[in-house]
């Protein structure tokens, strides 16, 4: 694995854009995170230089148990590495195992005006969630995101409608520094994938699918068992209707054909011929069994590198090793542009 140039040529001699993504450790990711990201990233790597940290630094803004903390930050290592994302094409890694994270995110600190901060929608709906832990680190999270990002000289970040605000004060943090002390940091576009639909909950099809959902039934572990998988699909909302289309007002019936979709490499059309006349009773059944199956093989995979402890240690000390030497030149920049002895 090679540390030198983060921005190989391709055959045809053009060099490779870079791509970030960072996904957090609380919980084990749902099948709305694969399909909607992780699944897309495992194809991302192959056509770009792709880095994918485990933000285990934002997990910080609410209360963690720390056993349970470093246990989920290995599991999101492992399930990156089950699902495809491939140490020889991408650089994986944990994110407070770099420590230049943390110190970007200082500098940045200096150049985000507070007001830009407390426009955050993300910051005014968490502080309702968890208004007796309303702390800064919180408030600064955006913060730490545009310095994931612009660590790296990212081109393209993955994101969802959620994650747009904080992208866009990334791309006004990097032109406000460049202002003023001309081109250091790379302005990141957004990369947004057409191929795959909002995966929504199972319970309330109007709402994205969470892990932090108080219901079980509404999301899908990727670690679920298949029996577990194919019972919350039976229990699925759909409506009062009986044709299997996908059209407006048929949300609960729209988020299971995307789904099945997805899994099965079919389109929307495709699936709703594959259904027609049928009852949504066999309708459900069957995309839960779609679903299992297509997560069986990541399952197994997952199991044999979780207990592998040495195998994980060694791909996430080189993963950091790896991040840190492309991370500490655009510190070293950004510290001597701002006058810091370096």
């Amino acid at each position: 694995m090679t540390t030198e140039n983060p921005t190989p040529a391709t055959p045809g001699g053009e060099k490779k854009k870079i791509i970030f993504s960072g996904i957090q450790p609380t919980g084990t990711f749902t099948l709305g995170n694969y399909l909607g990201a992780l699944k897309n990233w495992v194809q991302l790597q192959e056509d770009y230089n792709a880095l994918y940290c485990v933000v285990d630094l934002h997990s910080l803004t609410i209360r963690q148990e720390p056993k349970e903390l470093r246990e989920n930050t290995l599991s999101a290592l492992a399930l990156l590495l089950a699902v495809g994302i491939d140490p020889n094409k991408s650089i994986p890694f944990i994110q407070s195992h770099v420590h230049t994270h943390a110190e970007l995110c200082w500098v940045l600190d200096c150049y985000i005006p507070y007001g830009e901060l407390g426009r955050m929608t993300q910051f005014k709906d968490k502080s309702a969630v968890h208004a007796d832990n309303i702390n800064a680190g919180l408030f600064n999270y955006p913060a730490l995101m545009a310095a994931d990002i612009l660590l790296y000289g990212a081109d393209l970040v993955p994101v969802g409608a959620d994650q747009k605000q904080h992208l866009e004060l990334s791309r006004n943090t990097a032109i406000r520094f460049n202002n003023v002390h001309g081109n250091v940091f790379t302005v990141p576009e957004p990369y947004i994938s057409k191929d795959v639909g909002k995966v929504m909950s199972l319970q309330t099809p109007t709402k994205k699918m969470s892990k932090s959902d108080s219901n079980p039934k509404s999301y899908i572990s990727i670690l679920d068992k298949p029996e577990t998988i194919v019972k919350k699909f039976k229990s699925a909302v759909t409506d009062s209707e009986t044709e299997i289309v996908y059209r407006e007002g048929k949300d609960g019936v729209n988020n299971l054909l995307t789904i099945y979709a997805a899994v099965t490499g079919q389109s929307i059309g495709q699936a709703e011929q594959a259904f027609a006349g049928k009852g949504y009773g066999d309708f459900k059944l069957a995309v839960g069994e779609a679903v299992a199956e297509h997560l069986r093989p990541m399952q197994e995979q997952y199991a044999k590198i979780f207990a592998d402890k040495a195998y994980l240690t060694e791909i996430y000390k080189q993963g950091a090793e790896r991040a840190l030497t492309i991370s500490k030149r655009t510190m070293q920049k950004v510290y001597k542009k701002v006058g810091l002895v370096v």
